[in-house]
């Protein structure tokens, strides 16, 4: 009859390989491990795919460590095959799941900070939004600007109603005006022009930030930025609060100075 003694002589093994190494080896390796996993938890932190990378990493681990005490001590080589063709439909399921995360690190890969530095808007068109800002904010009137980056945004803009006009604050405002044909939605901006009007986003899953729990407006900020490399400012109905989203992050309650090093690439 086997033993606990048996059982556990795999871990025994394993730890007496891991012994012979040198101490500064597998120091650098489990850094870099580690690294790379708060890397990924960090770039995830606050979405969807953070809670689904914490359960593929435990689905991984604990079947890893029942294969190899249990599975194999046992004898139990059908469930060894059925595990293995598990973890393969496990990698299937989670770069389906990814989707939008993966887009965002190829975004990222494809553009380096040193490439994307100074992309801001230019001087004139940023007070022109900053002013829009403080009176939507002023008159708690609804709004969500998108900023288009390297990214092209034409399957967005294509859902709304094509504009081309001069970036104004009285522009932006009047497309918010309550009531208006097109102030529900949002408006994207290219460079200097407002390139349409009444563009529907995708919507990121619902969640909250503080306590508060995040409307539609919010929610299509962070879905729009989570997939691409567009900056979004969103002025509340409820409260006035000018908020920026960025890479999927939502920022609340910024003022005039934050507003204005966002939109010149500066944060």
């Amino acid at each position: 009859m086997d033993t606990v003694a048996d059982y556990l002589s795999p871990v025994v093994d394993y730890l007496s390989r891991v012994a012979k190494y040198d101490w500064w080896v597998v120091g650098i390796e489990l850094f870099l491990i580690g690294l790379v996993v708060y890397w990924v938890i960090d770039f995830l932190e606050g979405t969807r795919g953070e809670r689904l990378f914490r359960g593929v990493i435990l689905i991984l681990v604990v079947g890893v460590l029942v294969l190899n005490l249990v599975v194999e001590q046992l004898g139990f080589l059908r469930l060894q095959y059925l595990y293995k063709g598990f973890l393969i439909a496990v990698l299937i399921i989670a770069v389906a799941a990814f989707q939008p995360e993966i887009r965002r690190v190829l975004i990222r890969i494809g553009q380096p900070h040193f490439l994307s530095a100074g992309s801001g808007l230019l001087s004139g068109v940023i007070e022109q939004i900053i002013s829009a800002a403080r009176g939507l904010s002023s008159s708690r009137t609804g709004a969500i600007i998108v900023f288009e980056g390297r990214v092209g945004l034409g399957e967005f803009i294509e859902t709304g109603v094509r504009l081309d006009a001069k970036v104004t604050s009285e522009l932006l405002r009047s497309i918010f005006y309550p009531g208006g044909a097109l102030h529900d939605m949002a408006v994207v901006i290219r460079g200097e022009r407002v390139v349409a009007a009444k563009v529907q986003l995708p919507l990121a899953e619902g969640g909250s930030i503080d306590g508060v729990e995040l409307g539609s407006r919010h929610r299509a900020a962070i879905g729009i930025t989570r997939g691409s490399d567009a900056l979004c400012v969103i002025v509340s109905e409820e409260t006035g609060m000018v908020s920026v989203a960025k890479n999927g992050k939502l920022r609340r309650g910024v003022d005039e100075d934050i507003l204005r090093k966002y939109l010149a690439g500066a944060v």
